[in-house]
């Protein structure tokens, strides 16, 4: 059966195609017969082997053992590095057209599997079909989007002034060298195959290690590089604990930079370690968020419910750009949450894999037991308005399902205004102005994304002069805080969020896998 010709991104509302779906479920079945199997890391070009595994289990179904994945030792990170550190002189020379031709490559193989890939992605994280499918294309339109970049700038070469016809100065960004990419569970293909598409056309080497939680993604992606043709050393790929291996990479003096994605803590703990050492080193973090929805009096209240019940649900909340808090101008608070909860109650929850299921389980455990601490100070400091319960019956039985939870009144001061639960939980409160609004979402240590819903342009502009985020939407029923997409929306935070304020998937993000040298040749 030949791929329909749809493009399936964050924004997309449903795919009006059998032919898609039925090979969706056909992948999900070829899928399940791979379970259980030893899988290997890449080192240099060759397939590696640890004296142990660990197991990597679907978060829908326990019993469902996704694979068995390599513990990489600290040693084995060395090897990665140094064989990383031997493939980059060759490659960094490689004319820049030809590694752009090889990226190109491995994008078309991304997108020529990507359900399959997608199917993998769904069981592994517990996202739903569209989304999974989304992750996947993803990562293709971020590569092919970096290379564009590289043919725009001319491999960002740029003639400067001359002090006489005999000078001849040159701008030219080169790449640092060895690159280190550590990827998150939640968006396994995306945020692992961008950054390092942006890293290896830059002319970089890379080691790329996943999150424990999504080891399959991680050798998909490998799959797809390696069978792009990249030189061996170019593209390695290990597997295993952070407090090991994942040390390694942020230790190890033999890494010129770093591009990371997780939690505020893990982030700076690496921006401040990795940082130090001979001499800086770059470190591109992305942190995490807490991302406010502000509805105003004159926003269309139906828009409004559609994209906070997206955003705040989309990968059961698991989203660093994922809707947590909502305020709301007091006079239209009531209608807008009864409309939140009307569209919440009709939303299917459980397997993911499933065409008619929007949202699927937490991804792992430590999620599932968070969500029920959230869910009970939610409780006992305001309101559950809908969910607040795990999902243990029938077929959630075996998997770490939850409801989506939105919360009412929750006084400002409480903690879970400030706490990135990333979690299917949204918190909405009554405000008396949009100004009460605009200082509330400001005050948080994230500025990741935001949303506005208002019909009046005045109120549109002011809102989009004084928020302090790096991506904002404005009355976007497809998302309200949620769903950029490379080439359209840059990705990026400010404050806590991010590190370098250059968004991902923009014009400015591939140039800080380089450094500029300026030349001057006189005749």
């Amino acid at each position: 059966m030949t791929k329909p010709k749809i493009k399936i991104t964050y924004s997309t509302l449903s795919a009006a195609s059998p032919e898609l779906h039925q090979m969706f479920d056909e992948a999900v079945e070829r899928a399940k017969t791979r379970f259980g199997t030893n899988y290997p890391m890449f080192i240099d070009g060759e397939e590696r082997w640890a004296d142990e595994t660990f197991e990597d289990r679907s978060p829908i179904d326990t019993d469902w053992l996704m694979g068995h994945f390599q513990k990489g030792t600290a040693e084995h990170g060395r090897t990665a590095l140094q064989a990383a550190r031997a493939a980059f002189p060759s490659w960094s020379r490689t004319p820049w057209q030809e590694r752009v031709a090889l990226m190109r490559k491995a994008a078309d193989i991304i997108s020529d599997r990507s359900i399959d890939i997608g199917a993998a992605v769904a069981l592994e994280v517990g996202k739903n079909r569209l989304e999974s499918i989304g992750d996947v294309e993803e990562t293709a339109d971020l590569i092919r989007y970096y290379c564009d970049q590289m043919e725009a700038n001319n491999g960002f070469a740029r003639t400067m002034l001359p002090e006489s016809p005999k000078h001849h100065n040159t701008s030219f960004l080169k790449p640092y060298g060895v690159w280190v990419v550590i990827s998150p569970f939640n968006f396994p293909f995306a945020l692992a195959g961008g950054p390092s598409g942006g890293a290896l056309v830059a002319g970089n080497t890379v080691v790329f290690k996943p999150a424990s939680d999504t080891p399959l993604s991680g050798w998909l992606l490998t799959e797809c590089m390696r069978d792009a043709g990249l030189p061996d050393g170019v593209f390695n790929f290990v597997t295993g604990p952070g407090s090991t291996i994942g040390q390694e990479m942020i230790s190890n003096d033999e890494v010129d930079g770093i591009t990371f994605t997780g939690s505020y803590d893990v982030g700076m703990h690496i921006i401040k370690t990795f940082a130090g050492g001979k001499w800086p080193r770059p470190c591109i973090a992305e942190m995490g968020g807490k991302n406010a929805v502000i509805v105003s009096a004159k926003a269309d209240l139906d828009k409004a419910a559609m994209g906070i019940m997206r955003s705040a649900f989309g990968l059961s909340g698991q989203k660093c750009s994922a809707a947590s808090r909502v305020y709301v101008e007091a006079p239209v608070k009531e209608a807008l949450l009864q409309k939140l909860v009307d569209l919440t109650s009709q939303m299917a929850v459980g397997d993911p894999t499933r065409q008619d299921v929007f949202m699927g389980p937490a991804a792992n455990k430590g999620g599932y037991k968070d969500y029920q601490r959230f869910a009970e100070m939610a409780a006992a400091g305001g309101k559950i308005a809908f969910g607040g319960h795990v999902l243990t019956e029938g077929d959630y039985a075996k998997g770490y399902f939850v409801a989506p939870t939105i919360i009412d009144d929750l006084p400002l001061e409480h903690e879970l205004w400030q706490v990135e639960m990333f979690l299917p939980l949204v918190a909405v409160a009554a405000v008396p102005s949009l100004e009460v609004a605009m200082r509330e979402a400001n005050n948080s240590a994230y500025g990741l994304t935001g949303g506005f819903f208002s019909e009046d342009k005045e109120e549109v502009q002011w809102y989009l002069d004084h928020i302090e985020a790096g991506v904002v939407y404005i009355n976007r029923a497809g998302g309200a805080t949620t769903g950029a997409w490379p080439g359209y929306q840059t990705f990026g935070g400010w404050k806590g969020s991010g590190s370098t304020g250059k968004n991902g998937g923009g014009p400015y993000y591939v140039q800080q896998y380089m450094h500029e040298q300026s030349q001057t040749v006189v005749d």
